[in-house]
């Protein structure tokens, strides 16, 4: 498999046609087909049922059209930003990050540190916790911002807040009509939402972690990707979900409620590769000192713990 086909097999996908597809990346029809039977030779499976009008996917080649958009669309910006530095323009600055988190303060921090940056071109990559940690080691992020505690011994983290849980609730159901603080063993026999659904570990075995250590059996578990689709769902009242306090104003048609427990929490980390002494970081983790002095509303103290001096190492 090389970028070639991968480029090949998405315009096929999107065209759904292989005449189009060929016309668009100007080459003719029968080594674009060729390019195509070697990839799926090479993948051991049929990516494109050809008897239909027009071409439709498998349940595999959906799979591998998603992914080779993603490659791609990285392959660009890597291209991109090896050519800026070589040219001595922007800096790139990559930061990784939780969907979640968005809900919280990164959006502030980027802000601030365009402000005090402006030379740095910053790249927003979403990735959940553990995919962070490789993407460090291997220089394609410079900072992360992760909800999993880890031990690798390359990268630091540093717990900047442990955000309280809540549960989101169908206005239908019997628990939405209370707001109060919520036990967590009143979500047993519930159906449960939770994400993302891979990679694993990650914040959907903290809450199942959660629910075991205080006895709560639900009766059934739906696994979705994304938080958003989660608290669709739930909109949907397709059951409930367990999410941090700072992303409840991503919807207004379901009920939340604090979780009771004081284990009911899910840390925010930032991580750095060891010896990362750049000007970058340390502006980064001043700016962050700086943000949590200001006291913003998505640092509710109700809904948050802080560490003595958050980001000080």
């Amino acid at each position: 498999m090389d970028l070639r086909q991968l480029r090949y097999f998405v315009a096929v996908a999107s065209e759904r046609n292989f005449t189009r597809a060929a016309k668009v990346l100007h080459i003719a029809q029968p080594p674009l087909s060729r390019q195509i039977q070697l990839l799926e030779e090479g993948l051991g499976v049929q990516l494109i049922i050809r008897k239909s009008r027009p071409l439709k996917l498998t349940d595999a080649g959906r799979l591998f059209y998603e992914q080779a958009l993603q490659v791609l669309g990285r392959v660009e910006q890597m291209q991109e930003a090896t050519r800026r530095v070589g040219l001595n323009q922007n800096s790139v600055f990559s930061i990784g990050f939780v969907a979640s988190t968005l809900y919280g303060g990164l959006p502030s921090l980027v802000r601030k540190l365009r402000q005090h940056a402006p030379e740095l071109d910053i790249r927003l990559l979403e990735m959940v916790s553990v995919q962070q940690l490789p993407a460090l080691k291997e220089g394609r992020i410079d900072i992360g911002f992760g909800r999993l505690h880890h031990d690798d011994p390359n990268v630091v983290g540093i717990v900047l807040r442990q955000e309280r849980l809540v549960a989101a609730i169908p206005r239908s159901s019997r628990l939405a009509e209370l707001s109060t603080p919520l036990p967590v063993s009143e979500l047993s026999g519930q159906k449960l939402i939770v994400y993302p659904k891979e990679p694993r570990p990650g914040y959907a075995d903290q809450v199942l972690s959660l629910l075991h250590n205080h006895n709560a059996r639900v009766a059934e578990v739906q696994e979705v990707r994304e938080i958003q689709t989660a608290l669709g769902l739930v909109a949907a009242e397709a059951g409930v979900c367990v999410i941090p306090a700072s992303a409840r104003q991503m919807r207004s048609d379901v009920h939340y409620r604090l979780l009771k427990e004081e284990d009911a929490i899910s840390p925010v980390i930032l991580n750095h590769r060891v010896g990362d002494t750049s000007a970058q970081i340390g502006l980064v983790k001043r700016l962050i000192q700086e943000m949590y002095a200001e006291n913003p509303p998505w640092l509710d103290m109700a809904h948050n713990l802080l560490p003595d001096r958050p980001a000080d190492k």
